[in-house]
């Protein structure tokens, strides 16, 4: 019988227990069998630690192999990068949502993104815990971290061979396609290499084949024809005479195109592309998807670039036992986040949403193995979706409608009002109630879809018209209830989005952006590494000391120093705000 001091165990009873003996069990027997039993219960109590280390060993062998061993397609493949430029976890948020209200669809219709989410990406630099977009290209394009500002260049002003030009040299095909400048950091760092980004005439010229390299690309799709085009001609923004277009042409074999006509004879595959093609569509920026659906006669779309591009660079592979190489940028995603406009924001996502969803239809009615992969460079904005407008307990909601209300973007609208402006003579006093009732009446209500724009807010843009487009952006955002922490960039993990395929199980999970830029090379199995040493053999002096000189002229952010050339362009310097009376 258990006592205080006996546990209750079935095995431990006393030897002068009557039931024992009644049933002639001996002291020695019951010792033996509880040696046996428990014996019997520490060697399965091993087998199920080994037999369950074992299964814990395989699994991490397996991960480990999945994340380090890379299976490649044998033979020819092709592969499409796309960067969706400034783009965050929350822009795909907003802009789901926005579209869900639109269309009235229920809330588990989701974008084609989301169908193909497959990991995130860390975006820091060598220089900051926030990126700027040069060196989060170079991660991709070079797969190492590098300082802020630099176009595929390393810290102490060093080239790095790129993905691009080592499947260049490898045989591919390559292209870029971009809704930005063309010579703007993302494509450059895929084709040029300055100290920094804003040696946008020199990337010009590495473009077209003026480089260490020669040319290594076979179509590039954009804007920016200003830095094409010298300073001695209308519509130039060089600082030089050199007219790179003609230099292209002349030097370096490149077909030229440059108005949507002219693209229109090669979209859809009405007429096979020339290779070497240059597209340039605008003078800086293509604008905005909200804007360009307006003048769709004058700029083609990035889904529509996207294809003509895929289509002219397999017709140009289909003999060949190489594939080819492009790159997709989504570009104005972060333009809209720098602006804080998020009318514009959603729109240029849903329409990379577009172009993500053709590569995929390419890429599935294609006889050549392919793969695509696609990330942001980093997040722009700080962008919240949800607002806090006064002291009280914050509303859980936000309003899709006013950013449907809007017809133009603020960019646009402030554009028009400099243009208003420059039109008058430089004599005329035009009286703040004029200009507001201007601003008002042919900008606020149509434009941005606000009929309730305050006295306080008219007066701002009209007292301070050089700060319109971030004024515009407000008027839409407060009543949206849409938070921005910054009109520069953040250090927020940004989306990995795959059609899967070979190696790409290496993009699962939490990667660094120099992971990325390591599957690119891995999956056309190029030596990137060869093209570095080529290129620190061969990049003279010249380049080296050219690209120093502008080392002070880094300082000035590229969004703040885009926006003031722009007012300029437009305005004049002498529409200042002290001019109204």
């Amino acid at each position: 019988m258990a006592t205080a001091t006996t546990p209750l165990l079935a095995n431990d009873r006393r030897e002068s227990d009557p039931e024992d003996a009644s049933q002639g069990q001996s002291q020695a027997t019951q010792s033996g069998r509880a040696w046996s039993s428990g014996l019997r219960e520490v060697l399965l109590f091993a087998w199920a630690l080994l037999a369950t280390a074992g299964v814990l060993v395989l699994a991490v062998w397996v991960s480990h192999k999945q994340q380090t061993d890379f299976s490649k397609p044998a033979g020819k493949r092709n592969l499409i990068f796309m960067v969706s430029d400034g783009m965050g976890p929350a822009s795909l948020s907003l802009t789901r949502s926005f579209r869900q209200h639109t269309e009235g669809l229920e809330h588990g219709d989701t974008l084609t993104l989301d169908k193909h989410f497959w990991g995130t990406s860390r975006t820091r630099s060598s220089s900051s815990l926030v990126t700027d977009s040069a060196a989060g290209a170079t991660a991709f394009s070079c797969a190492q971290k590098s300082y802020n500002g630099a176009i595929s260049m390393l810290p102490g002003y060093t080239p790095c061979g790129t993905v691009l030009e080592a499947a260049k040299k490898a045989g591919y095909v390559t292209g870029l396609v971009v809704t930005t400048d063309i010579t703007d950091a993302t494509p450059a760092c895929f084709a040029s290499h300055v100290n920094y980004r804003l040696q946008q005439d020199e990337i010009a010229l590495q473009e077209i084949g003026q480089g260490p390299l020669d040319r290594v690309v076979d179509l590039m799709f954009g804007g920016g024809r200003c830095h094409f085009l010298p300073n001695t001609t209308e519509g130039g923004c060089r600082q030089d005479e050199i007219h790179v277009i003609e230099l292209a042409q002349k030097e370096y074999g490149w077909n030229y195109i440059g108005d949507r006509p002219a693209f229109d004879e090669f979209w859809e595959g009405k007429k096979e592309v020339p290779l070497p093609m240059l597209g340039l569509f605008a003078p800086t920026d293509i604008p905005f998807e909200l804007d360009r659906r307006n003048m769709n006669d004058r700029y083609p779309s990035l889904s529509e670039m996207a294809k003509t591009a895929l289509q002219a660079l397999e017709k140009a592979t289909e003999d060949s036992d190489k594939g080819f190489f492009l790159m997709i940028e989504g570009s104005r995603i972060d333009h809209a986040g720098h602006g804080n406009d998020p009318s514009a924001q959603v729109r240029e996502v849903l329409e990379y949403d577009k172009a993500f969803k053709a590569v995929l239809n390419f890429l599935d009615e294609s006889k050549t193995e392919g793969v695509l992969v696609a990330t942001s460079d980093h997040e722009t904005g700080g962008l919240s979706v949800a607002r806090q407008l006064n002291a009280n307990y914050p509303q859980y909601l936000w309003y899709p409608q006013v950013l449907a209300n809007a017809t133009a973007s603020s960019e646009h609208l402030a554009r028009r009002l400099w243009e208003y402006m420059a039109k008058l003579a430089s004599n005329d006093a035009v009286s703040i109630k004029k200009l507001k009732s201007y601003i008002n009446e042919e900008l606020v209500i149509p434009g941005l879809g606000i009929p309730d724009a305050s006295d306080e807010e008219l007066t701002a843009v009209a007292q301070y018209p050089e700060l319109a487009q971030p004024a515009f952006a407000e008027m839409i955002s407060i009543r949206a209830q849409i938070g921005w922490s910054t009109h520069g960039h953040s250090a927020v993990d940004v989306n990995i989005y795959s059609s899967g395929g070979p190696g790409t199980e290496v993009l699962r999970g939490n990667v660094e952006n120099t992971d990325v830029g390591d599957f690119l090379r891995e999956y056309l199995a190029v030596d990137v590494d060869a093209v570095t040493r080529e290129l620190n053999e061969k990049m003279s002096s010249q380049w080296q000391t050219s690209a120093l000189e502008v080392v002070d002229g880094d300082t000035q952010d590229h969004w703040a120093a885009h926006e003031a050339a722009e007012y300029r362009r437009i305005a004049g310097p002498a529409q200042m705000p002290n001019r109204w009376p």
